[in-house]
């Protein structure tokens, strides 16, 4: 198939933050290329997650694009951690600034790809009916872009309004006087539990394993702060390229055995009181990964989460048992666990009661009978490999992706699937595990000199050694050995008890543990080396 029989040269698969970036350079190289998304409108994560409360937990001014000048002197964060309508006004704001809705194509859901060894080109199949023909397929899909819902018996049968947040819809939700019910404490819930309880009759939530959490402590960013803001970008942008996470906040390297007990605490306090993940991402190293250092800093938290609850008992419901503070990505909240205080807020311990089935009415667990007018399933998303196990992906031989990847993703630098030539996954499994756009501009920024470069030479294809393949996987393994999160009951080691094949103990290796700048001197070092790992023909 000749380039001029192609429909595209490029075709990118979604629209939100990585499509978005994505699209803008290949248009600048004018590019034949398009993106597709199955949504009504650009966004991705936050074109569909619109329920109550949801925001950044990334401080917006680290959040949004860098490669744009006129986009940060021109756009104005109006709070410290932007809420969902915000963000999802900025991302517009961007493609309009650059003229690319032309390039994308809404409600366009890909169903299958499959690659031609003959032609070497991608047929795209839409659930349009169409099929879309193209050299290069770059993904764009996000991490949590799939959710999960429950299989509990009788889910059909509740009469009132059910979904799950990732559903949440467009009109507004009465609440007033509800009886709502929220299945679920995980970081979606810990956004969506204040708002609801501010709104609902009475909110009763159905907890199996408490969360972690820290304050937010959001605030608005003023015309003064945000002109400062401008004058500092090129700083913040620098410290998010040093820093293991790709924010601001910078690990604390002293040792925590160097530092005495009260001057820990001291650290401690101020942190709590801070903003953003600095409870988290600028503490000491030591948390991460030795289990006694650990252990302090969770009683430090916990103790914390007692002074904010009033019934004892109940804050003893709310702190976590089975893991330590930080090993799982940590939620942050506004008034969470206040929350509990209320009147209109009940909370039911789902691993001591288990929920039996859905009625009519409302929930049944082994000891009550619950009605409800809404059911919220906060039951979590099938993360970093789902929105790759529902498009039909078939390349070398017939192979299926998802038949490749049914352990688990295997990679070549979280970009390459050896048997799957000519696909590029953008922020996808086994990247860094890294402020998400910071992430994005990496892959972007780096996946598209790769792809001038095979235009230039005159290259139809490209695809990972299988000996690359197997040498980063076993980097990826091994970058999880040192942390105490290799044992986590983590989305982030493919813990999900609604899917099957992701229960406890059967660990995916979903992200790379090595942090943003060991991984941006990795991909540096593989493309002054030609490319090394990559095969062109």
């Amino acid at each position: 198939m000749t380039e001029a029989t192609l429909d595209y040269e490029v075709v990118v698969i979604g629209a939100g933050v990585a499509g978005i970036y994505q699209i803008k350079r290949l248009v600048d190289l004018g590019v034949n290329a398009t993106v597709l998304d199955g949504n009504a409108d650009l966004g991705g994560t936050w074109f569909k997650n619109r329920y109550p409360g949801a925001r950044f937990d990334s401080e917006s001014f680290t959040y949004g694009y860098s490669f744009s000048q006129e986009v940060l002197d021109e756009w104005h964060w109006t709070e410290r951690f932007s809420p969902q309508p915000e963000t999802l006004k900025y991302l517009n704001f961007v493609a309009d600034k650059f003229d690319l809705k032309k390039h994308m194509q809404f409600n366009c859901l890909v169903e299958a790809m499959r690659f031609d060894e003959a032609t070497d080109t991608w047929t795209l199949e839409l659930a349009d009916g169409r099929r879309l023909t193209t050299r290069w397929v770059v993904t764009a899909l996000g991490l949590l872009s799939i959710p999960t819902t429950p299989t509990i018996e009788g889910m059909d049968s509740f009469t009132g309004q059910s979904f799950h947040p990732f559903d949440w819809p467009e009109d507004p939700v009465d609440l007033a006087g509800k009886r709502v019910a929220i299945i679920g404490t995980g970081a979606t819930s810990i956004q969506i539990i204040p708002e609801v309880a501010k709104e609902a009759g009475h909110l009763t939530v159905f907890q199996r394993r408490p969360n972690w959490a820290a304050p937010l402590n959001n605030s608005p960013i003023d015309e003064a702060e945000m002109a400062a803001i401008r004058e500092r970008y090129d700083d913040i942008f620098a410290a998010c390229a040093r820093t293991p996470g790709g924010f601001e906040h910078e690990p604390d390297r002293r040792g925590f055995y160097n530092v005495p007990a009260e001057k820990r605490r001291e650290l401690w306090d101020r942190l709590y009181e801070g903003s953003g993940f600095g409870i988290w991402l600028q503490n000491f190293v030591e948390i991460f990964m030795d289990e006694d250092a650990n252990a302090e800093f969770s009683e430090y938290i916990a103790e914390r989460i007692r002074q904010r609850v009033d019934d004892p008992e109940l804050a003893e419901k709310l702190i976590p048992k089975d893991h330590g503070f930080g090993i799982q990505r940590v939620p942050l909240e506004t008034n969470y666990f206040e929350t509990y205080n209320r009147d209109n807020v009940t909370l039911v311990d789902a691993a001591a009661t288990p929920i039996e089935r859905i009625t009519p009415n409302g929930i049944r667990t082994s000891a009550d009978e619950y009605e409800f007018d809404l059911i919220v399933y906060a039951t979590g998303f099938d993360a970093f490999t789902g929105a790759f196990d529902h498009i039909e992906i078939e390349g070398v031989g017939g192979q299926k992706l998802r038949d490749k990847w049914a352990d688990g993703p295997v990679t070549y630098l979280g970009m390459f699937v050896t048997g799957f030539p000519n696909m590029v996954m953008l922020a996808g499994p086994q990247i860094a595990a890294t402020n998400f756009p910071r992430a994005v501009e990496t892959s972007v920024d780096w996946a598209t000199p790769l792809l001038e470069h095979a235009w230039e030479e005159g290259y139809t294809r490209l695809e990972a050694t299988p000996e690359a393949e197997q040498a980063w996987f076993d980097h990826v393994v091994d970058m999880y050995k040192p942390f105490l999160l290799r044992s986590a009951k983590s989305w982030i080691t493919g813990y999900n008890s609604n899917i099957e094949g992701h229960e406890y103990g059967k660990t995916r290796y979903n992200l790379y543990n090595g942090g943003g700048p060991k991984y941006g001197r990795r991909l540096t070092e593989v493309a002054q080396n030609d490319y090394e790992g990559l095969q062109f023909s």
